[in-house]
């Protein structure tokens, strides 16, 4: 049975609100309010997909509810009812980014047939943003599937950042989609027939992030034997998109915010500055004000890159994207198998109940897992069940240890490898369940001789 439609129904007077209430309660799920004020707070706890608010009430008129609405819920469809109707405020209502209009008195069937106008052009619009995101090739692999109010907020706010060259920070967890919105900007402004390049800042080695970013003159080190132009030069005039920026050292924060400011960068060894023309979008997963506050990121340079703050939701935050993304996850495994794969309702909703603590990433990952290995023309739930992870005899483990003399360093990589292993490879959620940061993992990793 399909869920039913959420409306809300705003008017000072009592008695209409139960009216409609009672009438529109048989088709709809209806919440009534009689204070304006109160339903601007019933907005922000609750996704409601239409308000059918009056116009002309004490306190706050229907024209500032509506301007307020829209303020908190871009996408929402708000329908105007009033007694003094005119083509005038019809039109000025609907500028205004009403929805539709309807004049008391009224029968209550041109209500539900203005109502239902307003559920259609709300499906239909959810229905362009995320066409129009798996036409880009993102939907699939980035999170970008907008059919929940918080991502299709966020696609919003990113298309309007695309039309200017401001800098853009971008939020969340691991997995969450950054880098595919990121590449979503990218192609949506005015730079988008110019380079793209990505640098993960938690992967470069800690001697080499100035060489790798600002690039390196010949003889600067002993392995620096030719020159070479660095990831700012290379992304001019186009965009260049540092992931996990939190991860970066302070020495080369400090010299990455002159870079921003003055549009100039010195080559590792170099005498003279070279002139760049970049677009800046930066993107973590840790909390900036947190590292500023113990001491690890400056606070000057946070300003300088959170021009234009971008957070992207966790998919436990919009559980209504799963399905379509789902769909779009299944229809790419479809292109490299013989058939297409479909998916059983009760499948579907063991994904809509899960945490999903590596968000769109792991996601990806479980679908990938489930055609590979399915028996079945649908994915089943046993194919997208968690699998039980039997954990260690831990004092077995370390009997073992002890007894092959395995010095405490080789025990620590043989236990972050299994850990690894464990989790499919996802360095993020490794990163968490080891309880320290992706940075200290991949130095972990490093041969013994490098480190």
């Amino acid at each position: 049975m399909a869920e039913r439609a959420r409306i809300l129904i705003v008017d000072d007077d009592a008695a209409v609100v139960e009216f409609l209430v009672e009438a529109l309660g048989t088709r709809y799920d209806v919440r009534g309010c009689t204070v304006p004020a109160e339903a601007l707070v019933l907005v922000e706890e609750q996704d409601f997909d239409v308000v059918v608010s009056d116009i002309e009430m004490p306190g706050l008129r229907g024209t500032e509810l509506l301007a307020a609405v829209l303020e908190r819920r871009p996408r929402m469809a708000v329908l105007m009812i009033t007694a003094f109707g005119s083509i005038e405020l019809a039109v000025a209502t609907v500028r205004a980014g009403a929805c539709d209009f309807v004049t008391k008195p009224f029968r209550i069937d041109t209500l539900i047939l203005a109502v239902e106008r307003a559920l259609r052009e709300r499906t239909l619009r959810r229905e362009i943003v995320r066409l129009r995101t798996e036409q880009s090739g993102d939907s699939t692999d980035g999170g970008l599937v907008a059919a929940s109010p918080a991502m299709i907020a966020v696609l919003d706010l990113a298309r309007r950042a695309a039309r200017s060259d401001a800098t853009v920070l971008l939020t969340g967890e691991s997995g969450s989609g950054k880098g595919a919105l990121a590449r979503w900007i990218h192609e949506r402004g005015a730079r988008r027939d110019a380079p793209l390049v990505s640098v993960n800042c938690a992967a470069l080695p800690g001697g080499l992030v100035e060489a790798e970013l600002f690039g390196v003159k010949k003889g600067a080190f002993t392995d620096a034997r030719e020159s070479r132009d660095g990831l700012f030069v290379e992304a001019s005039p186009g965009t260049l998109f540092l992931d996990e920026i939190g991860e970066m050292p302070l020495e080369a924060q400090a010299k990455l915010l002159r870079v921003l400011e003055s549009s100039k960068v010195r080559p590792v060894g170099a005498t003279a500055e070279v002139d760049i023309d970049v677009r800046i979008i930066a993107a973590t997963n840790r909390d900036l004000d947190k590292a500023i506050r113990a001491g690890t990121f400056r606070e000057d340079l946070y300003f300088r890159l959170n021009v234009v703050h971008v957070p992207v939701p966790a998919l436990r935050e919009r559980t209504e994207d799963i399905p379509p993304l789902v769909h779009a996850l299944l229809a790419r495994a479809a292109r490299g198998s013989r058939a297409p794969f479909g998916i059983t309702d009760e499948a579907m909703r063991a994904l809509c109940r899960r945490d999903w603590p590596g968000n769109v990433r792991e996601l990806a990952n479980v679908i990938e897992r489930a055609c590979a290995l399915t028996e079945h023309a649908s994915i089943v739930l046993e194919d997208v069940s968690e699998p039980v992870i039997r954990r260690p005899d831990h004092d077995s483990m370390l009997a073992d240890a002890a007894s092959r003399q395995l010095s405490l360093e080789e025990v620590e990589l043989a236990y972050i490898r299994q850990i690894i292993a464990k989790v499919g490879g996802n360095m993020a959620h490794a990163a968490r369940v080891l309880r320290i940061d992706r940075r200290t993992l991949y130095r972990k990793l490093e041969p013994t001789s490098t480190r």
